[in-house]
């Protein structure tokens, strides 16, 4: 879903995806398209809302910038097997910020992936 903001910004939603969550808890509920779910959601691991939402973000980002998915197969259990070991390349006709930034929020070990605050200070968000 798009939403405008009150000074004509864009907004992506996919309440699909959305679930409920307090700070500290970790969540077990998998919801959503899997084309953009976390390898550790469809692992069925516990797992921290955030973590999963920059994910989400970097598969959005992905598909603005090239016009398709990252993870991407008619087969279920094929597209898992992508999305666990982070199969996906980036085209050459990416910036250099793009291709930094992009393979950080996509990153499979969800400790290692890149926060919120960081993408926001990252020179490709500025």
């Amino acid at each position: 879903t798009l939403f405008l903001d009150s000074n004509l910004n864009i907004k992506i939603a996919d309440f699909g995806l959305s679930n409920i969550m307090r700070d500290g808890d970790f969540l077990r509920t998998s919801c959503g398209s899997p084309n953009y779910a976390a390898p550790e959601v469809i692992s069925g691991h516990l797992y921290a809302g955030p973590e999963v939402d920059v994910w989400s973000c970097g598969v959005i980002l992905y598909a603005l910038l090239c016009g398709s998915l990252p993870f991407d197969d008619e087969s279920i259990p094929n597209l898992f097997k992508k999305i666990k070991s982070g199969m996906y390349s980036l085209p050459s006709h990416l910036s250099q910020l793009a291709r930094n930034l992009i393979p950080r929020m996509l990153e499979v070990d969800p400790m290692k992936r890149i926060t919120i605050p960081e993408i926001r200070l990252h020179p490709w968000f500025q």
